[in-house]
Order: C-alpha cells, then sequence, then structure tokens
C-alpha cells in the first residue's frame, strides 16, 4: 500500500490523540516521538499529518516533522483510521509460550503465522495474538516485537512485555549479544569443510525487487552480513546445517544458503523445490540465548523441529543429535 493509498481508505471517523513528550524523547524529531506514542500508524501517514496541520504541540499547529520537541509538550493528533491502525487489535490466537514474566515472553511460532500485519495480511498475525495474550501488551510499541521470524519460518522468538525490556532487548540485538541458531534442510549433499563463514552483502537483488540477493556495494545498496553454517548430518538427497547469525538482514540464511550452492527446501524464491512433506521453506529457529534484560540471568532456550521438518530428516536419512 502506497501512502496515497493509506488516505485513499479514510473514512470520516476521526480521533483526537493527545501525548505528553516523555524525558526519553526531549529533543527529539516530531515525527519520531509521534512514531513512539502512536505505534499503530506508519511513520508516513503521521508525516502527511504533520504537513496538513493535523498535529498541535502546545496550542500551535507544527507542519514539519523535523521540529524537535521538550519534554513536557503536549501534542494534540487529529486521527483517522487506516487498515494498517485497525489492524493493531486483539485477536485470540493460540500461542506456544515456552517463557513467561513481567518483561519478555518466549514463543515457539509455528510455521505459517505472520508475526508483523502488514498489506495483505492485516489480522491473524503474532501481534494480534500478543495483543490478546496480555493487554498491557498495548502500551509497548509494536506489542513488544524485537525480531522476526519469516511466516513460513517456524521457531522461537523473545518477545518484550515492559517499555524497559524492550528498549534494552533492541540495544542488545543491535550489539549482537543476541544468540540465534537455526537448522536448515538445503539440496544437495554438502562438499568442503563442514564449518563455513558466508560474509557477503545482502540487499534488494537489482533483477528482481520483491527478492533479496548477495550485491556488491559498490555498484548496489545493501547491509554487510555474516553467517557461519556447520555441517550436521549428510546424504545423497541434501543436507542439515545449522546456522548461526552474526546480523539480522531480511531472509539472511535463505539467500547465504542459496549463494553457496545449497538452497533451501521449500523455497522457490531462491532456488529451492517444494517437497511432499515440506512445502515450506525447511528453517527452523532452534536455538535463542541472551541475558534478561532486567534481571541480567543468562537466559537459553531450545526448541526441536516441528514435525513436517522431522518427517524429511527421516525421509531423507538425515540426523540431528
Amino acid at each position: 500500500m502506497t501512502d496515497s493509498d493509506e488516505f485513499d481508505e479514510i473514512v470520516n471517523e476521526t480521533e483526537y490523540r493527545r501525548l505528553t513528550v516523555g524525558v526519553g524523547m526531549h529533543g527529539e524529531r516530531l515525527d519520531r516521538a509521534l512514531v513512539d506514542g502512536v505505534v499503530e500508524f506508519s511513520r508516513n501517514y503521521l508525516q502527511q499529518l504533520i504537513e496538513s496541520g493535523q498535529v498541535v504541540v502546545n496550542g500551535r499547529p507544527v507542519r514539519k516533522g523535523s521540529s524537535r520537541v521538550k519534554a513536557g509538550d503536549e501534542v494534540m493528533i487529529e486521527l483517522r483510521p487506516t487498515p494498517q491502525s485497525q489492524a493493531f487489535k486483539p485477536e485470540h490466537i493460540a500461542l506456544n509460550v515456552v517463557f513467561a514474566d513481567d518483561h519478555i515472553l518466549v514463543i515457539n511460532k509455528p510455521a505459517g503465522l505472520v508475526v508483523h500485519p502488514a498489506p495483505g495480511n492485516w489480522s491473524g498475525t503474532l501481534l494480534n495474538g500478543l495483543l490478546a495474550y496480555d493487554q498491557e501488551m498495548t502500551a509497548v510499541p509494536r506489542a513488544g516485537i524485537v525480531h522476526r521470524l519469516d511466516k513460513d519460518t517456524s521457531g522461537l522468538m523473545v518477545v518484550a512485555r515492559s517499555r524497559v525490556a524492550m528498549d534494552r532487548l533492541v540495544q542488545a540485538i543491535a550489539a549482537r549479544d543476541v544468540s540465534r541458531q537455526y537448522v536448515a534442510i538445503a539440496h544437495r549433499p554438502w562438499a568442503g569443510p563442514t564449518n563455513q563463514t558466508v560474509e557477503a552483502s545482502i540487499g534488494r537483488d537489482p533483477r528482481n525487487r520483491l527478492r533479496m540477493a548477495v550485491v556488491d556495494l559498490e555498484r548496489h545498496s545493501g547491509k554487510l552480513a555474516k553467517t557461519d553454517m556447520i555441517l550436521l548430518s549428510n546424504s545423497p538427497a541434501g543436507c542439515l546445517v545449522r546456522c548461526i547469525l552474526h546480523t539480522g538482514r531480511t531472509h539472511q540464511i535463505r539467500v547465504h544458503m542459496a549463494s553457496i550452492g545449497h538452497p533451501l527446501v521449500g523455497d522457490p524464491v531462491y532456488g529451492g523445490s517444494k517437497h511432499s512433506v515440506m512445502p515450506r521453506q525447511a528453517l527452523h529457529a532452534i536455538r535463542l540465548a541472551f541475558d534478561h534484560p532486567v534481571t541480567q540471568e543468562k537466559m537459553v532456550f531450545n526448541a526441536l523441529p516441528p514435525s513436517d521438518f522431522s518427517a524429511l530428516m527421516s525421509e531423507w536419512g538425515l540426523r540431528y543429535n
């Protein structure tokens, strides 16, 4: 959906939202402060509200998103509903909660569950399920989602239940202090060293903007990406590989595995073929480790692969210890 499409969806209902700028947003841009305080609308949409005079700071309309705000500023926003904003509603969705306390949840996400609402999936997402699981999570941006898994990737995710936990988890992920390990089933028997590291930048495929690709940063935009790959089991049909992320780029494992000649089973976007027992990409987030954002306790979680993944392993004679 484009920005203009969002405005095409506007109906006559209007909501006025009042915000007080907190200490943490002192000196920030107005548009960023609004994104922080009104999480169910996109930044582009909020910027349009600013430019059209629908945002008032301390009684005066402000038309520049770059304007700086101060702690204690009173902000009034005239909001109009969009599909994006209406998507932030609780829905009772079964969640496999591995761990829960006052600050975090660890969830074992099933394949097929979209993490965050987006065009084409405005409902039935993990975010909707989290809002139903705990109504207090409406006060946390993005319902506490700090990292994502693709729709068809299964496995472990950590979610914040408090703002302090969210801020610290975001910092830990940025600092690469959160360990995320996956197992993948790929086409073709593994050849070469059993341990490999792929360091290859990832960006939009210049020939197909709907997918990602390994790119040359001197010619195309992208970001550095690094994945460690460890062979776990081999067979004439394919291989079982443990993948350890050092960065978190979109489709990183799928792109890096394809780049070395081992596209994932069930991943036709990157050269894989579907299989009768594995119609989705054969990728599972098996291990998650981090320091608790509040207590600093070391947290380690493991989740065995689901039945479709295990069935393909069995058929191909692959073993995981």
